[in-house]
């Protein structure tokens, strides 16, 4: 899936993935796809939370190593 930015919120505890997912989606126009990389277990759960909140589409997640990978559309 082809992503406007990508992010490497690797080796970051919660809260950090979160924060860094906030400031680099702000930078992304309405419709663009923002790719995450963490490696933190809650990062599942928080930005699945946050993305809802936020009125933006989860279009993707997938876990390759112990690194989570998701795909956001900026609502």
């Amino acid at each position: 899936m082809d992503a406007n930015k990508v992010l490497d919120a690797k080796g970051l505890a919660c809260p950090m993935p979160i924060v860094k997912t906030k400031k680099a989606i702000e930078e992304l126009n309405s419709g663009e796809i923002l790719e995450i990389h963490a490696t933190d277990k809650g990062a599942k759960s928080d930005l699945a939370a946050w993305v809802k909140s936020g009125n933006h589409e989860l279009i993707q997640d997938t876990e390759e190593e112990g690194v989570f990978k998701f795909w956001v559309k900026k609502g």
